[in-house]
């Protein structure tokens, strides 16, 4: 704590900094400019310009501006963008100096850009945004990474339960699992069910360097299609300036980060690498969602020579963190928020009565008494708990490390080639209660009752009752990836490639905590788990409940060729893969009683095919569309039941149909921008899965098709800049996201002496869904008083908020109403960053500092339709909503209340 008040301490002294005069500490002067591309005379943001063999220069700023405030003395200046030909200038600088640069795109680069396929301005018929490393370390804090794109249109992310890295994102209407997160060109998508989990890449926000999302199809050649969208994240590459950058951060309920970055330079014209560390801790705003992680980046490149290239990437981000995942009634939170609810039924508070903590309520820990020291069980050791205090029912540990090898090779002047070979591991899992606990019902929902449930377990003689036990997730996967470009012609090159991908994953149950006894006996239910268990008494670390191995192989290749010639550019896409899915049960045998079971599917393939044009009608205006035809391979749980052990031998994919059109505006000066475009998305064969016995007599899985759906919308994103001191960026995107169809279909169950034809029926045609905002704007004001100093406020509005419901619920054809809408909000938040205009003994410092949800605004960012276990409901099963689709009915996570993050960062 005395370190930390002496680092606090510092950092009001260097806010004093901020009101002195520069004038006090020298006379420098600026060297401004422009960074345009020379073709389009586009302003290209994110270009590097530094001082040759000084420790002087700065990026360009979403217009493609740059200041660089250096003493007196003669300078080489020089700029360099991916994807373009480096420009150096020589200056002898006695007064303020304007350099502008018209950098030359080359035929091609090498670069790891070109692997994550990044979209141009004027140039790539799609919808997309860039995010530079100077916006979000304007807006980010240390917020997951998702966050910073909420003003983008169709865009909406949140932090969900409040725990680190707990963050979810949604585009157009399509969750994580239809949207590609890529990162250095590689998707990081989980190939069983499609997620990716943010806490495996905390802090990365640190180390990026910039990130796109290209809304819809997107242009990129992956051979795994993506239909919400694609989100590209570059991250720091080598620099080729040296550096070391120092940022401590803290923030609310004991928030504490700390972050060291450097780099190298070049070393002899060939070596240089970028490495990046990361501690963080905090309490958690929400109860008990305390995290305690670390992050470790490394980026290095060696040129071989000037036609070949090696980047080697290294990164992960060991954390734990107290988890938060079950929502809850709206009551649990406020009963004066539900109250304000039209269509609450306030009889309602009798069944769930407001947590004395609010909307920061957790459910899943409770105190328990110091006395108890037994220990917990994960990573392959035994450990203290996190607190002596109080146990989290919920905790997640995980560390996903990623080696990745690029081999950027240009063999002539018309052929290049880029090869990726990677290495992904993955450890952890996450705790859950298992067994016969004590439970405490006196608060909104249950929560363990932790000093009971010991108390029992130490009476028990037969062992513990109920225990803590592991979700384990233990993986592994590498992959190898190839790109070519060949340059047909001045106006047509052609792409080609592919990948492959194998995966292997270990789940299984794991003792974590035997709460007070000596063993757990997994058998005290009937059968034990383990059919090959010689000892069903289980301890600490003992694999339990389930283990399985699943496998993925996955194979694909893609050809592309894209045209440009005078105002046009236009290209063709078409993509196949195939995946073939495994799983070796453990636990259970096989039909003879002899082995354990193990079931693989055939391999099923999928295909892409799209494509697009973009016309530019003059240096103001330009216009694309673009179309795709996706047939999507089925993610591992529709192929394999892994929990009762079936194969689905037919599996059918889900096939989408999707275009978009759009216009591009700018002024001659660069000072407005306009982008406006209409999305038109089709998705058929949604699927929902039955286990039933075939003609064989053995058990299988059907795929019950019919489900379609079509999402439309209109974007809008804008800028403008009316004097050199104020900038405003705005956007707004209108959605109309909803099932086109009701369902009627028929599968044949072999189940018994007679094959039985069973029909389905889900009563959905015209009912919206989500689970995002279909409406919603955002409106930034950026204000630069002085040099190097940005005020900003941040303004975001969200309307049109269909709650998450499962279509297949919908079984009655009386039940036509809309799921429940949620109340509709704005939110501000506040930035604000100032890079003080000297250096003192060459070090530099910024102040920074954050505050999200500024008025501390009271509303639902998440919502699910007629819960299952927090509706107000009916006393006698089926426990049906007695309010069905209404406020009541529904469980919700409460947005976070306001928050702050500050700082300062020094950098030598």
């Amino acid at each position: 704590m005395k370190i930390r008040s002496t680092i606090v301490s510092c950092l009001l002294a260097i806010v004093l900094l901020v009101f002195m005069p520069g004038q006090v500490f020298g006379q420098n002067h600026d060297i401004t400019g422009t960074v345009t591309n020379a073709s389009t005379g586009e302003k290209l943001p994110g270009a590097n310009v530094i001082l040759v063999g000084t420790n002087y220069g700065a990026a360009t700023t979403t217009d493609g501006k740059y200041k660089i405030t250096v003493p007196e003395g003669t300078y080489t200046v020089k700029c360099s963008f991916v994807g373009f030909a480096s420009q150096t200038v020589d200056v002898n600088l006695t007064q303020n100096t304007e350099v502008n640069f018209a950098l030359q795109e080359q035929a091609l680069t090498l670069s790891v850009t070109v692997l994550a396929d990044r979209a141009t301005e004027r140039k790539t018929p799609v919808a997309f945004t860039n995010v530079t490393k100077s916006q979000m370390q304007q807006q980010l804090g240390s917020q997951d990474i998702p966050m910073v794109l909420n003003t983008t249109p169709s865009v909406y992310a949140t932090e969900q339960g409040g725990g680190s890295g707990d963050a979810r994102i949604n585009v157009r209407g399509f969750d994580q699992r239809n949207i590609t997160i890529m990162i250095n060109g590689l998707p990081q998508n989980d190939l069983e069910n499609g997620w990716l989990y943010w806490s495996d890449w905390a802090g990365l926000g640190d180390a990026t360097s910039n990130v796109q999302i290209q809304r819809g199809l997107s242009a990129t050649t992956s051979v795994v299609p993506t239909i919400g969208g694609t989100i590209n994240i570059i991250t720091d590459p080598a620099q080729q300036n040296f550096g070391i950058r120092f940022k401590q951060e803290i923030g609310s309920d004991v928030f504490w980060k700390s972050t060291l970055t450097a780099n190298s330079g070049l070393i002899n014209n060939k070596f240089a690498f970028n490495v990046s560390l990361v501690r963080a801790v905090a309490n958690g705003v929400v109860d008990k969602t305390w995290n305690d992680a670390y992050n470790y980046y490394l980026g290095a490149s060696y040129n071989i020579n000037s036609n070949n290239r090696l980047e080697l990437y290294v990164m992960g981000a060991p954390q734990r963190h107290g988890g938060n995942p079950y929502a809850q009634n709206i009551a649990a939170f406020s009963h004066s928020y539900a109250a304000s609810l039209s269509d609450y039924d306030q009889a309602a508070f009798n069944n769930f009565p407001e947590s004395p903590s609010g909307r920061l309520y957790n459910e899943n820990w409770n105190y328990v008494s110091p006395s108890y020291t037994g220990m917990q069980y994960w990573d392959g050791s035994t450990h203290d708990r996190y607190s002596s205090h109080f146990i989290n029912q919920s905790e997640n540990y995980y560390n996903k490390p990623v080696v990745q090898l690029n081999w950027f090779s240009q063999l002539s002047d018309k052929f290049n080639l880029y090869t990726t070979g990677y290495w992904e591991g993955g450890k952890g899992g996450g705790s859950a209660t298992f067994g016969s606990l004590a439970w405490d019902y006196s608060g909104p929902s249950r929560i363990p009752d932790w000093n009971t449930t010991i108390a029992n377990n130490k009476a028990s003689t037969t062992g513990s009752r109920g225990i803590l036990y592991n979700q384990v997730n233990n993986q592994w996967t590498w992959g190898v990836k190839a790109k070519g470009f060949y340059k047909v012609s001045d106006n047509f090159t052609a792409s080609f490639g592919g990948s492959w991908k194998k995966s292997s994953v270990d789940h299984f149950g794991q003792v974590r905590d035997l709460l007070g006894g000596s063993y757990y006996d997994d058998s005290y239910r009937g059968t034990p788990n383990d059919y090959f268990a010689t000892n069903t008494h289980k301890v600490l670390g003992d694999k339990m409940y389930y283990f399985e191995t699943s496998g993925i192989k996955q194979l694909g290749l893609f050809g592309q060729g894209e045209y440009n010639y005078d105002k046009v550019t236009a290209y063709a896409n078409y993509a196949w893969s195939e995946v073939k899915y495994s799983d070796l049960d453990h636990f259970h045998p096989n039909a003879d009683l002899t082995a354990p079971l193990f079931l693989e599917s055939s391999w099923v393939k999928g295909y892409q095919l799209k494509g697009g044009a973009s016309y530019r009608a003059n240096k103001n205006i330009d216009i694309f569309a673009n179309y795709g035809y996706v047939s999507q391979v089925p993610i591992l749980s529709s192929v394999i039941d892994e929990i009762n052990r079936v194969l689905n031998n037919d599996p059918t994919n889900q096939k989408y149909i999707a275009y978009e059109a759009g216009i591009n505006f700018r002024t001659d000066d660069g000072r407005a921008n306009i982008k406006i475009n209409y999305y038109h998305t089709k998705w058929k064969d949604h699927t929902n899965t039955v286990n039933v016995v075939d003609q064989t007599g053995n058990y299988s899985r059907v795929l019950l098709t019919g489900i379609n759906s079509l999402n439309t919308g209109f974007e809008f994103q804008g800028a403008w800049e009316p004097v050199k001191q104020i900038r405003i960026d705005a956007s707004a995107s209108i959605g109309n996201w909803k099932y086109t169809s009701d369902v009627d279909g028929q599968y044949i169950n072999y189940n018994g002496p007679t094959p039985t034809a069973v029909s389905y029926h889900y009563y959905i045609d015209g009912l919206k869904f989500g689970n995002a905002p279909q409406t919603q704007t955002s409106l930034v004001l950026s204000v630069m008083p002085v040099d190097k100093m940005t005020i900003q406020g941040i303004w975001r509005y969200y309307t049109d908020y269909y709650s998450k419901f499962n279509p297949q619920d919908r079984i009655s054809s009386t039940d036509r109403r809309q799921v429940w809408k949620v109340p509709s909000y704005s939110l501000f938040d506040f930035n604000f960053s100032y890079v003080l205009p000297v250096k003192l003994q060459g070090v530099g410092l910024q102040l920074f500092a954050h505050v999200f949800n500024v008025f501390d605004k009271l509303y639902i960012s998440d919502a699910t339709d007629d819960s299952q276990y927090n509706a107000y409901a009916m006393s006698t099963y089926p426990y049906a909503p007695i309010n069905p689709h209404s406020a009541d009915a529904a469980e919700v996570f409460m947005g976070l209340p306001r928050t702050f993050n500050i700082g300062v960062s020094l950098s030598y």
